[in-house]
């Protein structure tokens, strides 16, 4: 461990007890035995690095505290936290080792050649206002709709200081953020969010679903909104200045670097918590005032990140919401997507509504991957069903067809082996309750590419399904489900 002037501990030392009486002097072979200790061992052995772990979070408890107690109270000095030696080491071997390099080509081998060097340079430099945020390299990846999405890839050290500098902030942020959104924070998940809503629809008075978009927000985000947001609670000069260095660092692109004036890049180790705190000013704390002023039915609202999705019992409050929600986001710089925002009447008697006035079944929506559905148990009871989201679903065999195509020539339990780990990553994922023919559809799909991708390693290479059975028992693990029914986990 290192202190934050940068002087290592003293290194533990093991010692040898003298046999010699009391007050003889002990030759030189029983001279106590001094070994110290290689520097940074600390951080590579687990358990002391649980241990190390352990203290970290002791020192930001007392902000953890003040901030759940005053919500009101400005913090001045957490920059120090920020450049503590310690913290940049355990935050380093958290990062993943395979990830992908930024604009200085700079990996994780090559950075932990020379660890303890390279923390302490980056400490000083961040404690005396030397560092400087590097230009974000940006790529870009298919969307479901046909569209590139942009992904920003930091260099290591930006990744790392925004990483702990997130994990500070957090602390403070935390208690601030509404119970309604999961998106991007500790302890909670996509399933949590799915599984609230699913007993929202189920259990609650809902009627109607408003299904919200919001167009392009990473890379509409105002800087300046979003700086003052931070304000309320930060007041150290210092996070606020580094902030602004990774807003303004640039993106590189075909090799011109372009200044962003606007957003911030999706793939940065800040945007998550950044998005969070920029939502829970524009949106979430009006949409919480809102409820307790102008909603006269029930109301309930469920957002992951920019995905929100909100459940009204009444069409009234819903379009009123509708209305007022566009003009609040107006005037920080969003806008809903006048398609993809949609009012749905969706409910326990919407069903039977639509019925009644001679219209279709009730509209299904999307939300985190699964497609929801008004249904009904084998018993006749009312049920939200939740279907693995089609799009996602052929995108992701497509994508699987591909692969199998550039690995053609790869050995049969190496194919098999990695086929398994890519059905029980699905399983983990889609695998709640009544989505079992999805799983089991889904599987399907995936033997026949298999079966198609084995009968042209040859010209003689027709794979018989008895042959293909043998492989899939053996590699490929039957559909599962691998979540339980969401009010075994939540209530309203």
């Amino acid at each position: 461990m290192i202190h934050d002037s940068g002087e290592s501990y003293t290194p533990i030392r093991a010692r040898t007890p003298s046999n010699n009486a009391e007050g003889a002097t002990p030759s030189a072979a029983e001279m106590d035995e001094q070994r110290g200790v290689p520097k940074w061992n600390l951080h590579r052995d687990p358990k002391l690095r649980a241990l190390l772990r352990a203290s970290l979070h002791e020192k930001l408890a007392g902000i953890r505290h003040l901030a759940q107690i005053d919500h009101t109270v400005q913090f001045t000095t957490l920059w120090h936290h920020v450049y503590d030696c310690d913290r940049l080491a355990e935050t380093f071997f958290a990062l993943r080792k395979d990830g992908a390099v930024g604009v200085d080509q700079v990996d994780w081998a090559s950075y932990d050649a020379r660890l303890e060097a390279n923390l302490r340079d980056l400490s000083a430099r961040l404690q005396r206002g030397a560092y400087r945020a590097s230009p974000v390299r940006r790529v870009f990846i298919d969307k479901m709709d046909g569209r590139k999405r942009p992904l920003g890839i930091t260099t290591l050290e930006d990744k790392l200081v925004q990483r702990v500098t997130s994990e500070v902030l957090s602390v403070i942020y935390e208690p601030e953020f509404h119970d309604f959104s999961y998106g991007f924070r500790p302890g909670r998940g996509q399933h949590d969010a799915l599984d609230q809503l699913a007993v929202t629809l189920e259990q609650e008075k809902v009627n109607w679903v408003l299904d919200v978009d919001i167009r392009a927000f990473f890379d509409t985000i105002d800087h300046d909104c979003l700086l003052r947001f931070i304000e309320h609670r930060i007041a150290d000069t210092r996070v606020i200045r580094h902030l602004k260095k990774w807003l303004k660092a640039g993106v590189l692109e075909d090799g011109e670097v372009q200044a962003t004036e606007i957003g911030t890049p999706q793939g940065g180790s800040i945007s998550p918590l950044l998005a969070n705190i920029y939502l829970h000013y524009a949106l979430d704390n009006w949409a919480a005032l809102w409820k307790r002023q102008y909603a006269h039915g029930e109301m309930k609202m469920i957002r992951y990140a920019d995905d929100v999705v909100l459940c009204f019992q009444y069409r009234a409050d819903a379009d009123r919401f509708r209305r007022e929600m566009t003009e609040r986001l107006a005037q920080f710089h969003l806008e809903l997507h006048p398609v993809k925002t949609r009012l749905l009447e969706f409910g326990r008697f919407a069903a039977r509504e639509r019925r009644h006035r001679g219209d279709k079944k009730p509209e299904t929506f999307d939300f985190l991957g699964f497609t929801h559905i008004c249904g009904v148990t084998r018993t006749g009871k009312y049920c939200v069903l939740r279907t693995s989201r089609r799009k996602k679903v052929q995108a992701k065999l497509k994508e699987l067809s591909q692969t199998l195509r550039q690995r053609i020539s790869d050995p049969l339990p190496q194919i098999g082996r990695w086929l398994g780990q890519v059905l029980r990553g699905h399983y983990q994922y889609y695998g709640v309750p009544r989505n079992i023919c999805a799983l089991k559809s889904f599987r399907y799909a995936v033997v026949s590419l298999w079966k198609k991708t084995l009968g042209r390693r040859s010209q003689k290479g027709y794979v018989t399904w008895e042959r293909l059975n043998r492989l899939v028992r053996t590699w490929l693990p039957p559909a599962a489900i691998k979540h339980p029914y969401p009010d075994q986990r939540v209530t309203v």
